[in-house]
């Protein structure tokens, strides 16, 4: 069903805590917690991605404890997920609910056990209202799946969210009809892998497929945008498209992890470093304003100087612009929290390091922008992007420094009145000319 519309109560609190996709449904539970008639309470959506997370998860809970003492305290989320009795020992906590049943009304209404974590490895389906899109001011998200079939020596997540699951693709066609129909300007396809997209589906279909069927079907929608991508997963028609469809935005964030074979076989992860250099530089060659992104992994255990200079270097090998650089944290429960540690304070100098080339990289991505013109979509006063994804910002006051404006995340409101193309509707589309950069957005001025 889709989520309803129902307005929710101010007593209602949501603390939102990791990814993007806990953002998304936290949303959704917002709805899904209205429609349940639930109040005076505290839904804490936690994260349990690193120890690090889940030790936040905790001092969020003691924190809502302490700002609503009489309030219910529900957890939910990865964490709740994978460690249900660590959260129900907690007395802050009134009761923890799985990350299936976090997506049913009836988990917020009336009474219910205390703890209520099903066997995420036993749901097959992925819950219609993930597929409904919820907008972030000029863009709507749209999840078309869940869960991952992978065991990356690193990761948890699969443990909080299941095995692979996709959304049918008919259902994902049209809600991001009506979503265009309504003007939205770009569409976000997302997913805890989205690349599997498919795999469980009759006929065992490919994302490139997906993405086909939307443009196809869905004419009115001027961007499509995709999310974090496992490179080996690209399939042909999914490179063409992203390639050679020019409403298919010219951005792809790939999930590498690190540049050394040696590290990605421990790692287990399903690319050697040839592999992703060699797809970066097919995209580039097909598609030259096309910008990429990553995520990079600084200290994986058994990591060497040698072997992290191989992650240095995959950024000027891949052509990266953006880097999410991590330093490695053990997650109890994966294989990698048992294999023998990078001291901790290496650890944290590497991924130093690892975001000093990220910075780099950034800086000679805008420096390439300047004195060019393109259009940037408005996502809020004063700060916009490309279709590569890349920050703009208006030019600062008289007398203010670009860098301290642009760091403030206070943003002044931009003084352009768009003329947009009619197939962007809400107005959001304006024309720059980029005089400048701050080393993390570009400077733009009316073209």
């Amino acid at each position: 069903m889709n989520a309803p519309t129902k307005t929710p109560r101010a007593d209602v609190e949501i603390v939102t805590l990791g990814c993007r996709l806990n953002a998304y449904e936290s949303e959704a539970m917002r709805a899904l917690a209205s429609e349940a008639a639930l109040s005076n309470a505290v839904i804490v959506n936690t994260c349990a991605v690193t120890g690090e997370a889940v030790r936040q998860a905790r001092q969020a809970i003691r924190r809502a404890r302490r700002e609503r003492p009489h309030a219910e305290i529900i957890v939910t989320g990865c964490a709740a997920q994978i460690e249900p009795h660590t959260f129900a020992a907690m007395p802050e906590v009134s009761r923890v609910i799985g990350n299936a049943e976090k997506m049913r009304a009836e988990s917020f209404s009336g009474a219910h056990e205390r703890v209520a974590v099903s066997d995420i490895m036993a749901v097959r389906e992925t819950a219609h209202h993930l597929i409904d899109g919820f907008s972030e001011r000029t863009r709507a998200y749209v999840q078309v799946q869940n869960g991952c079939d992978h065991r990356c020596t690193f990761c948890i997540i699969p443990y909080g969210r299941g095995n692979s699951r996709s959304a049918p693709a008919g259902d994902v066609v049209e809600q991001i009809k009506r979503l265009s129909v309504n003007g939205v300007p770009e569409v976000v396809l997302t997913g805890v892998d989205l690349t599997s997209w498919g795999s469980d589906l009759p006929g065992a279909p490919a994302l490139g497929a997906l993405v086909a069927r939307i443009l196809t079907h869905a004419p009115d929608l001027p961007m499509l945008r995709l999310s974090s991508l496992d490179a080996i997963e690209m399939d042909e028609q999914l490179f063409e498209l992203v390639t050679q469809h020019e409403r298919v935005a010219p951005y792809l964030h790939l999930s590498l992890q690190h540049g050394d074979d040696m590290i990605l076989k421990r790692m287990k992860r399903r690319h050697s470093r040839a592999q992703a250099i060699t797809l970066c530089a097919r995209l580039k060659a097909a598609r030259p304003e096309i910008a990429l992104g990553a995520d990079l992994i600084a200290g994986f255990p058994t990591e060497t100087e040698t072997r992290f200079e191989n992650t240095l270097s995959l950024i000027d090998a891949c052509g990266l612009s953006f880097v999410h650089a991590f330093p490695f944290s053990p997650r109890e429960g994966t294989p990698a929290a048992r294999m023998p540690q990078v001291d901790r304070r290496l650890v944290k100098t590497r991924a130093a390091r690892l975001r000093e080339a990220g910075a780099a990289a950034l800086h000679r991505h805008l420096d390439a922008w300047v004195g060019r013109e393109a259009d940037a979509l408005i996502e809020r006063a004063g700060f916009g992007r490309l279709a590569d994804f890349t920050g703009v910002v208006p030019p600062p006051l008289e007398g203010e420094g670009v860098r301290g404006w642009g760091a403030t995340d206070a943003p002044r409101p931009i003084s352009i009145t768009p003329t947009p193309p009619p197939s962007r509707g809400r107005g959001r589309d304006v024309r720059l000319r980029f005089t400048s950069h701050d080393g993390a957005h570009l400077i733009g001025v009316p073209a």
